[in-house]
């Protein structure tokens, strides 16, 4: 879904960005690489890394153990869902008008991919 989305928004700002290309590709190769080895990493040592979640995380998950592999596979999780939700709001998609507040906010506090435009100043003018 972010590929496409991210696709979709360099059809619509006319060059690529960091979710389409090569770099994209090799990102989300990465992460998968990443989580098989941890999981045969986790087979190995027997780590329980539950602790260093968040209670309400550890509720929600509600994992006897977390491993190295269950961590990075969250943490990528939500790096992906925020990629997506970004993508959906720079390339113009329909979105809530509090969803894409929230995202246009986070965007500027927390990355430096926000972009100057016109969706992007609604975020800039409500900040004030």
């Amino acid at each position: 879904m972010d590929m496409i989305l991210g696709i979709l928004r360099a059809i619509k700002e006319r060059e690529f960005n960091s979710s389409a290309g090569i770099d994209g590709g090799i990102r989300k190769a990465a992460m998968l690489l990443c989580v098989v080895g941890f999981g045969w990493v986790d087979s190995v040592v027997h780590l329980d890394l539950i602790n260093l979640l968040p209670k309400t995380w550890q509720a929600a998950a509600d994992l006897p153990k977390v491993g190295l592999c269950e961590l990075f596979g969250m943490l990528f999780t939500l790096f992906e869902v925020a990629s997506v939700l970004k993508n959906l709001v720079l390339c113009g998609a329909p979105v809530p008008a509090r969803l894409k507040k929230w995202v246009l906010e986070f965007l500027s506090q927390m990355t430096q991919e926000l972009p100057d435009g016109p969706e992007t100043k609604v975020a800039a003018d409500d900040q004030r």
